[in-house]
């Protein structure tokens, strides 16, 4: 299994990313927490990893942190929880955020998450209690660092939505967080504001 990953970051397509290593490409889904924490294209990048091997596909899931990777995979063992959702997630908190919520059995907050209604919420925090306050004590380490790379306001605008998309928002939601934007938005702050904009819907 593999479990870190170093290499140059080559492709950034929230919530996708390419990581070269040894001239091989490896495609891994990232939470919206570990995307803003990438440095430019180009540059050196480790990540923590989650690798799933299925009969038609093998899967990469990369993570700035241990706690975040540990996260995903207590909310993997919850049924009816996958790696969408997971990923949608921790997108939308952060492992320490999420430890937060379950212990303070925060149903509202949890329930903004796309793809998490009430009953799901009550369920996350009655599995996941007592199993992520080890996360919360900021111990983790992080991987990676640097900057995001600023994009046009025309490709900004479809990579957010896109990445909007792929964390479970409908089209409906998407266009209007991204109408909200400011013009000249790069795509790591564009995200950022609209994942917090729809939290508050």
């Amino acid at each position: 299994m593999i479990g870190r990953i170093t290499g140059q970051i080559v492709e950034k397509l929230p919530p996708q990313i390419v990581v070269d290593v040894g001239g091989v490409g490896y495609e891994l889904d990232v939470p919206m927490g570990t995307f803003y924490e990438l440095p430019h294209l180009g540059e050196k990048v480790t990540l923590f990893t989650h690798h799933v091997v299925r009969e038609d596909a093998q899967l990469l899931y990369g993570f700035a942190s241990r706690s975040e990777r540990e996260s995903f995979r207590q909310l993997l063992k919850i049924s009816g929880i996958g790696a969408k959702t997971a990923l949608a997630i921790l997108s939308g908190m952060n492992a320490d955020e999420l430890a937060l919520a379950i212990s303070g059995e925060d149903v509202a907050r949890l329930s903004r998450i796309p793809g998490i209604g009430k009953k799901t919420a009550e369920r996350l925090i009655l599995e996941l209690r007592g199993k992520l306050d080890i996360l919360s004590t900021g111990t983790a380490t992080t991987s990676i660092s640097g900057g995001s790379v600023p994009a046009a306001p025309v490709s900004a605008r479809s990579d957010i939505v896109n990445a909007l998309l792929a964390l479970g928002y409908n089209d409906r939601e998407a266009a209007a967080a991204v109408k909200a934007l400011p013009a000249e938005i790069a795509v790591n702050d564009g995200i950022r504001q609209a994942l917090k904009s729809l939290a508050k819907a």
